[in-house]
């Protein structure tokens, strides 16, 4: 039965939605009666436990804040615990002056859009956002591994959808217009062995986190082109990050964006593979196949032409969480940061820091464009007390 909350259908609705789900897992587990109705008990209590703290405000002074687990251009993210359950997160920290000036609103509210609706567990969980007069905050589900692999099961988790616009600008496309005056084939090169690029990658991948204007590693040809594209370029963008996975670096690596820039527009000529790493043809493939002109890439037809690609024979879909991954990771606690880069502390949570070079009165007028921006998922209300699996050390 749904605890009914007078006034807001939107609540009405996810209170419906979780008891369906509640539902669906008793028939799967093909519980008896009396064991459907202990559960639908205790449901019930989580309801008005969720609408009794869905009133409730929550803000920073909930949060110790551990450890800073990365950084980039306009915030940065932190290792919290929440003070009442001791449930660790991750929490991202964005701040509002710089989403205002670099006209980033549209990019972090459609993220925050996403984890709220994404339901899947492949996509990382958010649990909360709020605001205050400084930032925007997210929390959410704390990946021992690092940014985008499950604890120590070594599974890969989506986790942050700036990945292929880097929450720049329409990609950031008019930094790179006035090297359109040259043509790529005017270009030359520089000529890099694998070793070499996988340094030049490393040393500079930190730089371009703090970069406004992004990297155009992962960007199709046809965004920088401007004459419209659809959404194969992800297909694009996964090949991309396919390379970088099974070679240590992306195919287009270079010592700038510029140049990186030209490679990716002189694709035909710049997308190899060095002879010193092993890569299955296969591999090679399914790369050629993501990397290549829109009209003939794969996935044009959906992700099952992808799926019934021969680098993927063998592969049990339906069944591929079950099976132990490929890389294994070792976590020691719940609060394991083993996996992360070190990061100095900084000041973005002090009340008093100057957070852009505009002074205060240029923004707080435009605060109206961050209403409705809070969000309390179900489980992260009612899971009070204990911690949920995802965040246990491995044994």
């Amino acid at each position: 039965m749904v605890v009914p909350f007078h006034g807001n259908d939107r609540f009405n609705t996810l209170l419906i939605h979780e008891q369906k789900k509640l539902e669906k897992v008793m028939e799967e587990e093909g519980l008896k009666d009396e064991e459907k109705r202990l559960r639908r008990s205790a449901h019930a209590r989580k309801e008005t436990e969720f609408l009794r703290l869905k009133r409730t405000r929550l803000g920073l002074e909930d949060f110790e804040s551990l450890k800073v687990i990365g950084r980039g251009a306009f915030g940065e993210v932190r290792l919290v615990q929440k003070k009442d359950t001791g449930h660790v997160y991750a929490m991202k920290i964005l701040r509002k002056a710089d989403m205002l000036e670099k006209e980033q609103v549209g990019h972090i509210r459609a993220e925050r859009d996403i984890l709220v609706e994404a339901d899947s567990l492949w996509v990382v969980k958010m649990f909360y956002s709020f605001q205050d007069k400084l930032n925007l905050y997210l929390i959410m589900e704390f990946l021992p591994g690092d940014f985008s692999l499950d604890s120590y099961k070594g599974h890969v988790k989506l986790s942050d959808f700036g990945l292929c616009t880097g929450l720049k600008k329409a990609h950031r496309t008019e930094f790179y217009r006035n090297l359109n005056h040259s043509l790529p084939s005017d270009f030359t090169f520089q000529n890099m062995n694998s070793k070499r690029k996988a340094e030049t990658w490393k040393r500079n991948r930190r730089q371009l986190a703090f970069s406004t204007v992004g990297t155009p590693d992962y960007i199709a040809p046809e965004v920088f082109m401007q004459t419209g594209y659809n959404k194969l370029c992800d297909w694009w963008s996964l090949g991309v990050i396919m390379y970088e996975m099974l070679i240590g670096y992306p195919p287009f690596c270079s010592e700038t964006p510029q140049e990186t820039y030209k490679k990716v527009m002189n694709w035909k000529e710049t997308l190899t593979f060095p002879p010193e790493v092993p890569v299955s043809e296969k591999a090679k493939g399914l790369i050629l196949r993501f990397c290549c002109e829109w009209e003939h890439r794969i996935g044009a037809s959906g992700v099952e032409e992808i799926k019934s690609n021969p680098f993927f024979e063998g592969v049990d879909w339906e069944h591929i969480r079950e099976r132990p991954a490929a890389i294994s990771i070792e976590i020691k606690s719940i609060d394991d940061t083993s996996n992360f880069d070190e990061f100095p502390e900084s000041d973005i949570l002090k009340p008093t820091v100057t957070t852009s070079n505009h002074p205060e009165t240029d923004y707080k007028n435009k605060d109206w464009v961050f209403i409705n921006y809070t969000y309390k998922r179900f489980e992260g209300l009612t899971a009070r007390g204990a911690i949920p699996s995802y965040m246990k050390a491995a044994k």
